[in-house]
C-alpha cells in the first residue's frame, strides 16, 4: 500500500468515528490546524504533579515521607485500574486473567522491595519530629488501599474473625463495614468508641466504600475465578498468579510495611510506640492477628494454620 492510499484509509477509518458520535469530520480536522503539539510536560501533567509536596515542618526528611506515600498512592491507583480489568472483562480468558494478577503482583513487589527508601532513607530524629504533625493522619487513611480489598475478595474475608460467624452474603453493607478487621484499630477495645481517626475517615469515604462494597459483590478476582469453568479453575499457572497475589499482599508486603514502622514507632523494642492516628498498630497490621486472606480456598490446612507467622 502506497502513502497515498494508506491516507485514505486512515481518513476513512476517522470518517467513520466521528459518523459513530454524529461528528462532522470537516469539523475535527480543522481543530487540528489549531492544536499545539504534545510535549512531554503537558502530556505527563509534570509541574502540577511536582506542586503537590507541601511540608509541615523545615524538617528535610519529612519531604522523603510526603513524596513516598504519594508514589504509592499513584501505585495503588495502577493497581485499582488492572483489578477493574479483569472484573470487567466479559468471558475472560486464563491467560489474560494470569496476565493481568502478575502485574499487580509486581506493584505490589515494587511496593514491598521500597520500603527501604523509607526505612533507610530517613533519619530516626528528623521522623520522631516531624510526625507529630502528622497527627491525627496515618496511613491507615488510604481509601484506595481499602477499594483493593474489596475489589479482591468476598467481604467476608475481610470481617473481623471474631465476627465471621454472624455475616454472610445477605448482610448489609453498612454491618459489614462496621465490622471489617481494619475496624478494630480505630475503636477502643473496651468501650467501642470511634476513634477521631477512623470518624474522619469514614466521613470522608463511607458511601464510597459502601458503593464499592456493592459494586464488587459479584465481579471481585475471587468471584470472577470461581466464574470461570471448572477446569480453567484448575489452570496451574492462573491458580500460582491467585496465590502469589494472596502471599504477595496479606503477608510479604505488610510484614517489610510493620517491619519499617517498628523501626521508627517501637523504638525502645517494648512494642509500647504509638502510632500517629493512635491505632494498636501491630495487631492491626501483623497478618497473623486479623488473617487477611483472599482466597482461604486455595491454600492448604496447614498453611492457613500458620498463615503469617514468621519463619
Amino acid at each position: 500500500m502506497n502513502n497515498i492510499d494508506s491516507s485514505e484509509a486512515i481518513l476513512k477509518e476517522i470518517e467513520i468515528k466521528y459518523q459513530a458520535i454524529n461528528q462532522k469530520t470537516e469539523t475535527q480536522l480543522e481543530g487540528l490546524l489549531w492544536s499545539k503539539p504534545i510535549t512531554y510536560w503537558d502530556y505527563i501533567q509534570t509541574d502540577a504533579l511536582l506542586s503537590l509536596q507541601v511540608q509541615r515542618t523545615t524538617l528535610p526528611d519529612e519531604m522523603v515521607f510526603i513524596m513516598y506515600h504519594q508514589v504509592n498512592e499513584l501505585i495503588f491507583k495502577m493497581i485499582l485500574w488492572e483489578m477493574r480489568q479483569i472484573s470487567y472483562c466479559e468471558n475472560i480468558q486464563t491467560d489474560f486473567f494470569t496476565e493481568r494478577l502478575m502485574r499487580i503482583s509486581r506493584y505490589f513487589d515494587m511496593l514491598t522491595t521500597s520500603f527501604s527508601i523509607m526505612g533507610d532513607g530517613m533519619e530516626v530524629n528528623q521522623y520522631m519530629k516531624f510526625r507529630n504533625t502528622l497527627t491525627p493522619a496515618s496511613g491507615f487513611q488510604s481509601a484506595q488501599y481499602r477499594l483493593i480489598e474489596f475489589s479482591s475478595t468476598d467481604l467476608i474475608n475481610l470481617i473481623d474473625h471474631r465476627y465471621r460467624d454472624s455475616i454472610d452474603r445477605n448482610t448489609p453493607y453498612e454491618f459489614a463495614l462496621e465490622h471489617l478487621y481494619w475496624q478494630a484499630a480505630g475503636k477502643d477495645y473496651h468501650t467501642g468508641k470511634k476513634s477521631f481517626l477512623l470518624e474522619e475517615f469514614e466521613r470522608e469515604y463511607k458511601k464510597m466504600f459502601l458503593n464499592h462494597m456493592e459494586e464488587y459483590n459479584t465481579i471481585n478476582i475471587w468471584q470472577k475465578f470461581k466464574q470461570l469453568p471448572d477446569l480453567d479453575q484448575k489452570n496451574p499457572e492462573l491458580i500460582l498468579a491467585m496465590r502469589h497475589y494472596d502471599h504477595t499482599v496479606n503477608i510479604t508486603w505488610v510484614m517489610q510495611h510493620l517491619n519499617t514502622a517498628k523501626k521508627y514507632i517501637d523504638q525502645s523494642g517494648k512494642g509500647d510506640g504509638e502510632a500517629t492516628g493512635g491505632s494498636d498498630w501491630k495487631k492491626y497490621m501483623h497478618p497473623k492477628y486479623q488473617r487477611r486472606i483472599f482466597f482461604p480456598e486455595l491454600w492448604s490446612a496447614e498453611e492457613l494454620a500458620h498463615w503469617g507467622e514468621e519463619k
